[in-house]
């Protein structure tokens, strides 16, 4: 994979972009199709730093096909958005493109981003601390920080606008937002048994997968359908299993953003725009990335 750093994702006018996230620029092949392409931008936060993480785009890219393919194959009836990995004929020319590319399937996309938690950590333990719930769940007393949960958690977000901050929400509220109890149904199922199997798959390399964010879309039939990344550094929190229960009570090392957001944390910076992050830091937060996509898929970047 390119160790080069692409923050900006240029097609020459070969294909019209559709929109623009933090880390994805997403591009129309035709009325079915979408092209995905991320970038090495990386945020946290909810801020896009200045500068990104070389390879990262391409390393999300390879860790979200392996988890595409592999969850087809553990959660009966699932389906996903991936289509391919193969350049579409109007870009075949912009091979920077190819390891950092997904072409997928267009679909309506569900409002709400669908997290579930395995362990209690980070905006979950914040709130437990102060009101024993988690995302307005009642929980047992005396957890302490890092703990496993009696059971996973369908605890969903908002969906936000770039720029603007996801927000908690009850699995009522993510209810009301659908509007359609057999799809929000369908999403919380689906969450958890997608949860469920990947920490299966994570816990027998040795990583302890704390929580996760899913995102889903539907079809022309209103069927649920895995969209977006899935199951990367950018979107979980992944733990050394060896380390884990020593560290219970404070910040676990991670195989994922958690450096970076700890970098920021200590230095005042969190939540500002315009950062720089130096290159240490993204040297190290890299490394973190490609341990986390080398234990899980197997594979060398």
């Amino acid at each position: 994979m390119s160790s080069n750093t692409v923050v900006r994702i240029d097609m020459r006018d070969k294909l019209p972009k559709v929109a623009s996230g933090k880390v994805r620029d997403l591009f129309a092949i035709d009325d079915d199709t979408l092209l995905f392409v991320a970038s090495d931008r990386i945020s946290a936060y909810d801020v896009i730093m200045e500068n990104g993480i070389p390879g990262k785009g391409a390393l999300l890219t390879a860790m979200s096909i392996y988890w595409f393919k592999y969850l087809v194959s553990q959660v009966p009836g699932l389906q996903t958005h991936y289509i391919t990995n193969s350049l579409p004929s109007a870009i075949s020319d912009l091979s920077e493109f190819q390891d950092r590319s997904m072409q997928v399937r267009r679909l309506r996309i569900i409002p709400i981003e669908s997290i579930v938690r395995g362990y209690i950590t980070g905006s979950g333990w914040s709130e437990y601390k102060k009101s024993g719930t988690v995302n307005g769940i009642q929980l047992p007393a005396g957890l302490i920080e890092g703990q496993k949960l009696p059971q996973p958690l369908w605890t969903p977000s908002t969906k936000a606008e770039l720029g603007d901050k996801d927000e908690n929400i009850s699995p009522e509220a993510a209810r009301k937002i659908i509007n359609n109890e057999a799809i929000a149904a369908k999403v919380e199922e689906l969450s958890l048994k997608i949860y469920s199997a990947a920490a299966a798959r994570a816990e027998s390399v040795g990583i302890v997968l704390a929580d996760t964010k899913f995102e889903f879309g539907l079809d022309a039939n209103d069927n649920v359908i895995l969209v977006d990344e899935v199951l990367t550094p950018d979107s979980s929190r992944f733990w050394p299993r060896e380390t884990w229960e020593e560290n219970l009570g404070k910040a676990q090392p991670s195989f994922d953003k958690q450096f970076l957001r700890d970098w920021l944390t200590s230095n005042g910076l969190k939540g500002k725009e315009g950062v720089k992050v130096p290159e240490d830091v993204v040297k190290q937060t890299a490394e973190k990335y490609r341990e986390a996509y080398e234990k899980i898929t197997g594979k060398t970047s």
